[in-house]
């Protein structure tokens, strides 16, 4: 994809799926989808940058639908209308070829339209040639390494239905860490579409005093048990992830393969806990990758009562249901937990005695139909005693039911809530996050 304004884009999308539009014969159908970005990407170590560049990149994916059978390709989007066009031609007509080889599928899913959309979202980005100064200036003398990508990331959708939708957000994530001469480390993630100085340094300053402890404390030894827990944003929002395998999903909840499955007999979570899909953010477009538009909040978890699954189009047809908007895969796009009342200042003070968690990673389920999930600690979590963090711990491992950590342990919810996002950076810049706050748990089981 050619470095040229969103608009240009926009327009080259349009008139590349008019025309293969209308190169369908009566039968057939199209759905016509684009991602692409325009990013810059920096790369640190020992406050020093390794990797500096930037990124023009564009797929379009063609899928066509013929009698009950589907097949589709992709190929690169240049943003030049003739070259996209010669491309494009050739990639239909192969389909065309391939899909009366292939065999009917009983739930296929017909383009229709909806309504089309265009949502643009302009951000504060720090300017590319001073991203690097104003990153580094606050960790001289620091061993921060980490990952900085920012500009504009675009989805579009089109199908010979007539419906179309654009989206486009300029946004940037820093995932970096600190790391002590005794190779701990204490990781941190700044997000959002507004560049925030003065919240990259409290972060950095934060960080700072979480080395100290880590490279200066011994570690304290937590035996096998059950701790009274705080679970940073961060580490919440590990878990929560978890709801997207094998969770929300109304085909998992169909096939007895859901951990949330005890909510649809009855069982509740705390009244303190609400989930909702909130796609206002703009970090994420409505729509999946039909070109269906989910509503602009979809609520699961009211007050610990499941109220709604992810449920897509395959599944509706499936099961004789209606579709919300929901993906291929019925994963969160945009989730939001809601706030609580538990302040800032306030955290160490209740934990009194017990774990910080900054981090959590290796989650899985170890008991997925119980709804019991395992996973390690991770980064900068700490031993807590009578509201000071004294001392670093080693990592540990948890294993504990969601119907007890997020149900009667589920002691606060912090008042804030920070945008956990997507880094993945595999084939593109991922879109989308999470905003977490803190949980402050009665006790969390640790195993190991």
């Amino acid at each position: 994809m050619n470095l040229t304004t969103t608009e240009a884009l926009e327009s080259n999308f349009n008139q590349l799926s008019e025309l293969l539009v209308n190169h369908l014969q009566s039968e057939e159908h199209l759905s016509i989808e684009l991602s692409g970005e325009q990013s810059q990407f920096l790369r640190f170590n020992t406050a020093k940058v390794r990797q500096a560049g930037t990124v023009c990149d564009g797929t379009i994916q063609l899928t066509l639908i013929n009698q009950q059978k589907t097949a589709y390709t992709a190929f690169p989007f240049t943003g030049d209308l003739a070259v996209d066009t010669a491309i494009a031609l050739d990639k239909l007509n192969e389909l065309k070829k391939e899909v009366a080889q292939l065999p009917e599928d009983p739930y296929i899913v017909l383009p229709e339209n909806k309504g089309s959309s265009r949502d643009v979202y302009t951000g504060d980005l720090l300017p590319p040639s001073e991203a690097i100064d104003e990153i580094l200036k606050d960790v001289q003398g620091l061993d921060f390494t980490g990952f900085y990508a920012s500009g504009t990331v675009i989805r579009a959708n089109a199908n010979s239905a007539g419906q179309k939708h654009w989206f486009a957000t300029e946004s940037f994530f820093l995932d970096y860490s600190l790391i002590a001469p005794s190779e701990k480390a204490v990781k941190a993630i700044l997000a959002g579409r507004e560049w925030q100085a003065s919240r990259y340094q409290e972060q950095i300053q934060q960080g700072i005093e979480q080395l100290k402890i880590l490279n200066d404390t011994p570690v304290h030894e937590v035996k096998p048990g059950r701790y009274r827990t705080y679970l940073a944003p961060d580490a919440t929002a590990a878990i929560l992830g978890m709801f997207s395998w094998g969770g929300v999903s109304e085909s998992s909840m169909r096939q007895g393969e859901s951990a949330l499955a005890k909510l649809r007999e009855g069982k509740t979570l705390s009244p303190l806990f609400n989930l909702r899909e909130n796609f206002t953010s703009g970090s994420v477009p409505r729509f999946n990758e039909l070109g269906e538009i989910a509503p602009d909040e979809i609520p699961i978890i009211v007050e610990g009562k499941l109220v709604n699954t992810l449920v897509s189009s395959r599944t509706a047809i499936e099961y004789g249901l209606q579709a919300n908007g929901a993906s291929g895969s019925e994963g969160l796009r945009s989730p939001e937990i809601s706030t609580g009342t538990l302040q800032n200042s306030e955290i160490l003070k209740q934990l009194d005695t017990g774990l910080y968690l900054s981090n959590l990673h290796y989650l899985n389920w170890s008991d997925r139909p119980g709804g019991r999930m395992t996973g390690m600690t991770r980064y900068a979590c700490f031993w807590v005693e009578n509201g000071q963090i004294v001392a670093p711990i080693k990592d540990l491992r948890f294993d504990d039911s969601l119907y007890a950590f997020l149900g009667e342990n589920l002691i606060a919810l912090t008042d804030f809530q920070d945008m956990i996002p997507n880094t993945d950076t595999y084939f593109r810049r991922s879109l989308g996050g999470s905003l977490m706050p803190g949980l402050l748990l009665e006790d969390f089981t640790f195993t190991l």
